[in-house]
């Protein structure tokens, strides 16, 4: 796995973009990401390579950060910068720094969020910005997220500067929306950088096409919350196999455990009674 910084602006490259670029930087096909940024945004992008693209489902639930901007106002098709204005109000002239205040703690803690028509969500099979761009209208069902912090950094009307952890799923775009309506002007997010992923920082990520072999972290690192077993060379052979071998001690009744053996990691495996089942394996012989 790789930490790459992601540039952004008017014209910021796609996620896909960013994974294109490293592609060809590394000369490998196998490369993927945890976690979209749009095209707009920068920062930290997590790339993963070879076979730890196997491993991404395991850092799904990971906290992002993020500092970005909301403008009051203006509300758009996108609910960011890059959208067409859909509806103007000079309402937020009468807001002042302790109304953003209090609103911004309302959004703290869990939420119900509905997620933005231009975004990856599937309807009936289909991306839903698919949909969106054809003019036809979606209107997606909310779902739960977690705003662990929301800090009103500055207030320079109509701009609001902020900084935020959230849960996996949660779009800030989404954030920036809500945020408006419920202070009864509009808004929309005008900037976005994301500045964490998990236990990473972007001050640790490099350009997209500066990525070279000596940047890659061993993809043991998504699966770093797991328990942990150690196996000897007969369990070694086994596993990569797609063996079960005996759970032993040591990994309580943990419904996953990572496997590793030589001190890299072979598999991740399901504990199912007294064994322990590999299910997704990353070694290779």
């Amino acid at each position: 796995m790789a930490l790459v910084a992601k540039p952004g602006g008017p014209v910021g490259p796609t996620s896909h973009d960013v994974v294109d670029t490293v592609r060809r930087a590394l000369g490998t096909d196998r490369v993927g990401h945890l976690g979209t940024l749009d095209p707009f945004a920068a920062g930290l992008l997590v790339i993963v390579v070879g076979r730890a693209t196997r491993l991404a489902p395991f850092a799904a639930a990971w906290s992002k950060a993020y500092q970005g901007v909301i403008r009051l106002g203006t509300t758009t098709s996108t609910d960011d910068a890059t959208g067409e204005p859909v509806a103007t109000s000079d309402a937020w002239r009468d807001i002042d720094g302790a109304q953003v205040e209090r609103v911004l703690a309302t959004f703290r803690g869990a939420y119900d969020q509905r997620p933005p028509a231009y975004s990856a969500v599937k309807v009936a099979g289909e991306r839903a910005y698919r949909r969106a761009r054809r003019g036809e209208t979606v209107a997606l069902p909310a779902r739960r997220v977690e705003v662990a912090e929301l800090v009103l950094v500055r207030f320079a009307p109509p701009d609001v500067s902020f900084r935020a952890r959230v849960s996996g799923g949660t779009y800030l775009r989404g954030l920036a929306r809500d945020v408006g309506e419920a202070l009864g002007c509009g808004a929309h997010l005008a900037a976005l950088t994301r500045t964490e992923v998990g236990p990473y920082r972007l001050g640790e990520a490099v350009a997209p096409e500066a990525v070279t072999p000596g940047d890659l972290r061993e993809g043991a690192e998504l699966v770093r919350e797991l328990p942990r077993r150690d196996l000897d060379e007969a369990g070694r052979a086994a596993v990569i196999h797609g063996r079960p071998v005996p759970a032993g001690s040591g990994t309580g009744e943990a419904g996953r455990v990572a496997l590793f053996a030589r001190g890299r990691l072979l598999a991740v495996a399901e504990r199912s009674g007294e064994l322990l089942k590999p299910r997704v394996v990353v070694a290779e012989e």
